[in-house]
């Protein structure tokens, strides 16, 4: 069996682990970072514009890309060489700046269920934790869990809070929630386990929307607080 591989030559260290017979994990490291965003990204962008022809897909997560091939059309050295390569170049070429998006938020409380929650795990009131909120320079690191759920990168450990015990069988579409150490808005009605803040009455996934997702690799957020009135002023109840 192959062994992971680490690469010194890159300023970021970043490990080649082989996941199966047709697919090669790049990983960057372990944790929720910035920094390791930005070069998942960057190597995103990269092989989406350049993809190698034996490349099938590419699956961007925190801190890791996973890239599938197939067999029959290159061997696993050529894909990680070629992968290689393209992560020496990225070194030099920055990723495009990202398009930066802001969601209204209301945080009332039939909106926010587990907002008190949140503030007593944190030793904060409920206004402190809205605050810390709204005022994160959130990033979409990936997108998962459900079509259009983003994955939101940037926020404060302040207000960081464990996942429910028991998963609600239904979250309302928009609600925004914590879960661990990241935020994020259910972008349709779907069981969950996070912790439940406030709602956007934004629709974030439109099948027949082009594109379907509002939000997207990489992109910035930015939540800004509305009302209730305000909010059923966009969506009405």
């Amino acid at each position: 069996m192959r062994r992971s591989r680490t690469v010194e030559r890159d300023p970021l260290l970043y490990r080649t682990i082989p996941a199966s017979d047709r697919s090669l994990l790049i990983s960057f490291g372990e944790e929720i970072s910035l920094a390791f965003h930005q070069r998942v990204r960057a190597l995103t962008e990269r092989l989406l514009r350049q993809p190698p022809d034996a490349i099938l897909n590419i699956h961007p997560a925190y801190s890791s890309l996973l890239i599938t091939f197939d067999p029959l059309r290159a061997t696993f050295q050529e894909i990680e060489s070629s992968v290689r390569n393209f992560l020496i170049d990225t070194t030099a070429e920055p990723p495009a700046s990202p398009r930066r998006i802001e969601i209204p938020v209301c945080y009332d409380e039939a909106f926010g269920p587990d907002l008190s929650d949140v503030a007593s795990l944190n030793g904060l009131s409920t206004e402190e934790v809205i605050r810390i909120h709204l005022s994160g320079e959130y990033y979409v690191s990936f997108i998962g869990f459900t079509p259009g759920f983003g994955y939101l990168g940037g926020m404060s450990p302040r207000i960081a809070a464990p996942r429910l015990a028991t998963p609600r069988r239904r979250v309302p579409a928009g609600s925004v929630a914590i879960g661990g150490n990241q935020t994020g808005i259910y972008p349709t009605a779907t069981p969950g386990g996070w912790r439940i803040i406030g709602r956007t009455p934004l629709r974030l996934f439109v099948p027949d929307r082009d594109p379907p997702s509002l939000l997207a690799l990489g992109r910035e957020v930015r939540f800004r607080r509305i009302s209730r009135a305000e909010f059923d002023e966009i969506h009405p109840p």
